[in-house]
């Protein structure tokens, strides 16, 4: 039975709430950005971004980088040995690990999964057994690494860590194979792409929790007539975004996937047609791009779809709706977004801050109302990170106190 006291903390806190009125819309978020790119380097894209927003990794022109608030875009080295000279960063964790892809030629020849530590040396990742090229695409704060190895037809979703590789041999329920896992969260989901067996146009997404003898099949947006889904991106607590399609391309739309409500299509935005996430986050937030005759990068607050440009307040040197190749690729659990637009007539890759996060909102549907309070409790007993309130970086006793005044004040 709960403590009288704290029975009597809990219904003063739904009156408080009660008393403030059914719900109050949040405001549209607003955002500041800047560069991620090398000075003198004409091509930067912002590619991987860790689950705090501390670290943001990229490549430009084709070496990799990696970005923190206080030290700015760094260059990383190339790997030496074995020779690859051409350097693809795809994701970082929250020590400043980054993982990517080594290669012999821009267009990724010979392609070898690779490391940078968080003092930035490289090292390539091993490989399987029997295998002689790879790719690193997701890394948790672990340090373990997925990807894919080998390539075309043969190709097969893999697990690297410092001192070994190896193929993810479950399969989808239908018996496909799995191809590729772009992503992995801190309790070891890894998400990605299958095969279909009885299908070759179809491609399935899955997800694949530790100890699982199968993958789950994630299905795809059936209403709008699709089969074919790609899972690019889990945030920590479990969330899954990508693309639904029919046949593996055609009239391809966003996605947001839960354990809870399965998979739900992200509103498109008024004058496009198709489009795909890359990147979720705890709060249900999820980045991508949506086209038309131009790319336009996207963010949905799991209330409403906005172009990412509406929201940016401190500089107007940014196109991000005008370009061919505009794209989000990774959202953080406080916010932070990265990916590449046009910067003064360049393609560049961007770091987009939040600037003012309405955290009361706890989950994430754009009101603030008693739901908020359940799911503060629901964020402190499972240490999710919508719990810290006073931005102290972590989940204690204080955040009660500190949500009650957030929500008092508005956000």
């Amino acid at each position: 039975m709960a403590h009288p006291s704290a029975v009597r903390v809990y219904f003063r806190v739904l009156a408080l709430v009660a008393a403030a009125g059914m719900g109050s819309a949040v405001s549209q978020p607003e955002y500041e950005i800047q560069p991620l790119a090398i000075d003198g380097q004409a091509n930067s894209t912002g590619q991987g971004i860790s689950e705090s927003g501390a670290f943001v990794t990229g490549t430009s022109n084709s070496d990799a980088v990696r970005w923190t608030e206080t030290g700015g875009t760094v260059l990383l080295p190339m790997l030496s040995s074995p020779a690859r000279p051409f350097s693809l960063a795809q994701d970082v964790n929250d020590n400043g690990v980054v993982v990517g892809t080594g290669a012999t030629t821009f267009f990724g020849s010979s392609p070898l999964p690779i490391m940078w530590d968080s003092s930035g040396a490289v090292s390539q990742l091993p490989l399987p057994a029997g295998e002689t090229l790879g790719r690193a695409f997701g890394v948790n704060n672990d340090g373990t690494a997925v990807g894919s190895v080998d390539g075309g037809s043969l190709e097969q979703a893999a697990v690297f860590t410092t001192g070994s590789g190896s193929v993810l041999a479950q399969t989808m329920p239908n018996g496909g194979a799995l191809r590729t896992a772009y992503a992995i969260n801190g309790a070891g989901r890894i998400v990605g792409q299958a095969l279909n067996p009885n299908n070759a146009a179809v491609t399935n997404g899955f997800y694949l929790d530790p100890g699982d003898s199968s993958a789950t099949d994630i299905g795809a947006l059936t209403s709008l007539g699709h089969n074919s889904a790609i899972a690019f991106a889990v945030s920590s607590d479990g969330r899954i975004a990508g693309s639904s399609s029919l046949n593996s391309g055609a009239d391809a739309r966003p996605f947001v996937w839960t354990d809870s409500g399965g998979m739900v299509e992200v509103p498109l935005l008024a004058g496009t047609s198709t489009g795909g996430a890359r990147g979720v986050n705890a709060s249900g937030w999820v980045v991508g791009t949506m086209s038309s005759v131009t790319s336009i990068v996207f963010l949905y607050d799991g209330n409403q779809t906005y172009a990412l440009e509406n929201l940016i307040i401190t500089d107007e040197d940014w196109d991000l709706t005008g370009g061919t190749s505009n794209g989000a690729f990774g959202i953080a659990d406080d916010g932070t977004i990265t990916g590449r637009g046009l910067y003064n007539g360049e393609i560049t890759g961007f770091v987009a801050t939040l600037i003012n996060n309405c955290v009361a909102d706890v989950n994430g549907d754009g009101m603030l109302t008693p739901t908020d309070f359940t799911a503060w409790i629901d964020a402190f007993n499972n240490n999710l990170p919508q719990c810290d309130q006073n931005g102290d970086g972590s989940c204690t006793p204080t955040d009660f106190t500190a949500w009650i005044d957030n929500f008092n004040t508005g956000c």
